[in-house]
């Protein structure tokens, strides 16, 4: 057994969550907040449902003063081609938040069929994840 790849996709696991996951969370109504790290026009186009808007390039101190901080931060931005949402996470971490970062982002989420809400809101046609 190797023990660095062993200890690498434990990291994987702990820093990194997927949609089918954050999915299952919200429907156990476990205590996360869904965090969309993108501008406000992003967001108001089109997000996860419950999601809060913020910003990574606004978040201080100050803008997160109000913020649970028993609960866990997933943060998500467009897709892998955007790293809004590691800069949000690693804002939010640097505030002492626990947070984890969707892999996909919205891209990914609707990819599994999940519903969207704004502007450009889709209907949730769920996929059952294969994993």
């Amino acid at each position: 057994m190797n023990a660095a790849q062993m200890e690498h996709y434990k990291q994987k696991l702990a820093f990194e969550t997927d949609a089918w996951d954050l999915f299952e969370m919200l429907g156990r109504d476990e205590p996360v907040v869904v965090v969309d790290g993108r501008s406000a026009e992003a967001y108001a186009r089109e997000h996860i449902p419950a999601a809060v808007n913020l910003p990574h390039r606004e978040i201080s101190a100050e803008t997160t003063a109000s913020l649970d901080r028993s609960r866990l931060y997933v943060c998500y931005c467009d897709g892998i081609g955007c790293n809004a949402s590691t800069k949000t996470a690693l804002k939010l971490l640097a505030l002492g938040f626990e947070v984890r970062e969707l892999m996909g982002g919205l891209d990914w989420w609707k990819r599994d069929g999940y519903a969207t809400e704004g502007a450009g809101a889709q209907a949730g046609t769920e996929i059952a994840c294969g994993c």
